[in-house]
């Protein structure tokens, strides 16, 4: 019975009248299947496609046809990141000792709350440049990504609709044309065009386009360029257009490997990070030897009768040895570093170039030569049309026609040279 197999095997489970096995899920394998092999592993057919209830389970099973995002980071995490610099640190351990020695004082002058004041407001102003600029940076990034939402021709209950991309789910069968970006690791199972080729360069770095077909492939070991039945998520068609199922989405395809490993990686502090640390080190260690120096030199002094005991005369050369060490700190140096990191990266906007994080514009800067193999490693490698010149109606000659948008944004107005739309 049904029941039994349930109970039994943990491998079975009931959706109103239909029996779906575990089995239906990811393919990491497809590629060496036969169509007819894979379409029964997902039990879809290539004309009808998954129905309402298999595409609900298998969204509740795999999720989101969508790579893991960050959440934005919160305004209070990235205020606390600008006090977590070596240097800032050293600066509000100035201040509060500051702050201390001006309450000790014997004058009722508020000028003695000046230095610990003058400090605070310093790192406050710094906070506000690194915090302004790291949030306008992660505005201007999700505005992009606004742009990047793609959608997918898919088959479901027998018709051909169009979905957002992150709503395929393994089974799905999609339709892909000239121009189309895959939306996730399909299996090619019909091509209904002469030649139907892919550009993979985003996963490869080749530039020449791949042919496909529906073959199965005999090699288990193929590596990606070689699965010329596999359609990856995020590749372009370039000529023809084919149906394929979905096999693999989200973090499984082979994008979100990359990805993956991207985001494993620990990230290493800057050049100018290194050589701040290394200085706030010595800048500790000397201020704390010149502080222990000045107020041991003084120890004969501590009984002198204008101090009235040996305690008082004790903290007050404690007092003159902290001064000193607290004037030694050189307060402007945070906010001047931060304000010139963030000067970079407005250039660097001006050039369309979004910086993230501040440090960012420092690593860039120390590059003496970057490597890149073609376009599309550091662009977006799409082409976009910005001006058309053609011949006027009476052959007399050229007409130019202005056209906005971009790749991210193809919208905008066409407009001639006489300014008319």
């Amino acid at each position: 019975m049904i029941e039994d197999t349930f109970r039994y095997q943990g491998n079975f489970w009931i959706f109103g009248s239909r029996l779906h096995c575990s089995r239906v899920a990811n393919m990491d394998n497809a590629y060496v299947q036969s169509t007819s092999a894979v379409l029964k592993h997902f039990d879809v057919q290539e004309a009808s496609g998954l129905d309402k209830s298999a595409v609900t389970a298998s969204r509740q099973k795999h999720g989101r046809n969508a790579l893991p995002e960050d959440p934005p980071t919160p305004l209070w995490e990235l205020i606390l990141e600008q006090f977590k610099d070596q240097l800032v640190i050293i600066l509000l351990a100035s201040a509060a000792v500051s702050f201390v020695l001006a309450l000790f004082e014997d004058s009722d002058d508020w000028t003695v709350f000046v230095d610990p004041v003058v400090i605070l407001t310093i790192l406050i102003l710094n906070a506000v440049v690194g915090v302004s600029q790291e949030s306008s940076a992660e505005k201007a990034i999700a505005a992009l990504q606004e742009y990047s939402a793609n959608e997918a021709k898919v088959v479901r209950n027998g018709k051909v609709q169009r979905i957002k991309a992150d709503e395929l789910v393994p089974g799905d069968i999609v339709k892909v044309a000239v121009g189309d970006r895959v939306p996730a690791d399909c299996r090619v199972l019909s091509i209904h065009s002469n030649s139907f080729r892919v550009d993979q360069s985003i996963l490869t770095g080749e530039s020449e386009s791949v042919g496909k077909g529906t073959d199965a492939i005999k090699d288990a070991n193929a590596v990606k360029q070689d699965q010329i039945n596999m359609l990856f998520s995020g590749t372009t068609v370039v000529t023809g257009n084919a149906t394929a199922v979905v096999v693999l989405t989200g973090s499984n395809t082979a994008i979100g490997d990359i990805h993956e490993n991207i985001t494993s990686q620990i990230s290493q502090p800057t050049p100018l990070k290194e050589k701040l640390n290394d200085f706030g080190d010595t800048l500790a260690k000397v201020i704390t030897v010149i502080c222990i120096l000045v107020w041991l030199i003084n120890i004969p002094h501590f009984n002198d009768p204008a101090h009235g005991s040996l305690a008082k005369g004790a903290i007050y050369y404690l007092k003159i040895a902290v001064s000193l060490g607290v004037a030694a700190i050189p307060e402007g140096l945070a906010v001047v570093i931060t304000t010139c990191l963030a000067l970079g990266t407005r250039k660097m906007a001006a050039k369309n170039a979004v910086v993230r994080s501040l440090p960012s514009v420092e690593t860039l800067g120390s590059c003496s030569v970057i490597c890149s193999d073609k376009t599309g490693t550091l662009t977006t490698n799409q082409m976009s049309v910005n001006k058309v010149v053609f011949i006027n109606q009476q052959g007399s000659g050229l007409e130019e026609l202005t056209v906005e948008g971009t790749s991210f944004a193809p919208e905008g107005a066409i407009t001639t040279s006489n300014g008319e739309t």
